[in-house]
């Protein structure tokens, strides 16, 4: 059987691309920063990465350690009792606090004899560092949460300076991050009301 024979002429050529050309690496590195700025972008549009600074939630959250916040948690709802939050200060919008939700609008919150009240139930905390060593009582305002320190006698919170408005809430802390011996998921431990009746 005869094998037709093809003419060099026949046999259509492509050009070789010279690899590692100049114009396909800066092709290739646009191509890395655009993506790059876009997944940064995305990232921040529904996250915050937040710096503890000081003891106030101790023994839950320590100073030093950095925390992923979910600024999604909260845009079709409020808070709940227990859940560990990222807000503007009031007093100064330019600083961010974290603390936890203790009371919601409307609620009645008081404190007494190292006990945390709420529309007269007493909350069961197992998370705290101590007994607060102080009393008072709040009626937390339409719109407004009411928050806590874990670290009750070391910590500036609504029994300072009053409750927060909703509109200063950033988002609901989701993970320690940093340093890698503490990464961990946050436990948003939820806040039971016992009855004292």
């Amino acid at each position: 059987m005869d094998i037709p024979q093809v003419a060099q002429a026949d046999i259509p050529t492509t050009p070789i691309e010279k690899k590692g050309s100049f114009g396909r690496f800066i092709l290739d590195l646009f191509e890395t920063v655009i993506l790059s700025v876009v997944l940064f972008l995305g990232i921040n549009a529904l996250t915050a990465r937040v710096l503890v600074e000081g003891f106030s939630m101790r023994p839950t959250l320590d100073n030093g350690q950095y925390v992923l916040v979910s600024k999604m948690a909260f845009r079709s709802e409020i808070p709940e009792y227990g859940d560990i939050i990222v807000f503007h200060f009031p007093v100064d919008p330019d600083q961010d606090f974290i603390k936890r939700v203790i009371g919601l609008p409307g609620d009645d919150v008081y404190i007494i004899n190292g006990q945390v009240m709420v529309n007269g139930q007493s909350l069961n905390e197992p998370y705290i560092a101590a007994s607060p060593q102080y009393v008072g009582e709040w009626i937390v305002p339409k719109g407004q949460i009411f928050v806590l320190g874990d670290n009750r006698n070391n910590s500036s919170d609504s029994h300072s300076w009053g409750a927060v408005p909703m509109e200063n809430v950033i988002g609901k802390a989701i993970v320690v991050y940093w340093p890698p011996p503490d990464w961990d998921v946050i436990e948003h431990v939820q806040v039971l009301l016992a009855n004292t009746q």
